[in-house]
């Protein structure tokens, strides 16, 4: 008799237990904080560079190549801003129209138990 057709003979169900000691039993809340925490990462990063950019611009002396650099990191930072401010809006966005809010953590994943 081979492994499947005793399995199926032997009938029942399967199950999984929940998982004891889990501070995190639940996958959307899992993404919910590391979606929540990348943003906050991304704004202290925006911030840094910001700052380093002003630090470098007023430390420039005056040499093009130096403020022509703080120029750049200061736009990267204001673009990276833009583009994580974008995918805020994009996210509230779906939020509204599927009921699915990725920073509240009520994403709907099907458990297995």
């Amino acid at each position: 008799m081979s492994l499947i057709s005793q399995a199926l003979a032997a009938g029942g169900t399967i199950g999984v237990p929940q998982p004891t000691g889990m501070k995190i039993t639940d996958i959307g809340v899992l993404i919910s904080r590391v979606i929540s925490v990348a943003f906050i990462v991304a704004g202290i990063l925006t911030f840094a560079f910001l700052v380093m950019g002003g630090i470098e611009w007023l430390t420039s002396g005056g040499d093009k190549g130096k403020t022509e650099t703080a120029r750049n990191r200061i736009t990267a930072a204001v673009v990276g801003l833009a583009i994580v401010a974008a995918s805020w809006a994009l996210m509230k966005l779906i939020a509204y129209f599927f009921g699915v809010d990725v920073f509240e953590g009520n994403i709907n994943i099907p458990k297995p138990y």
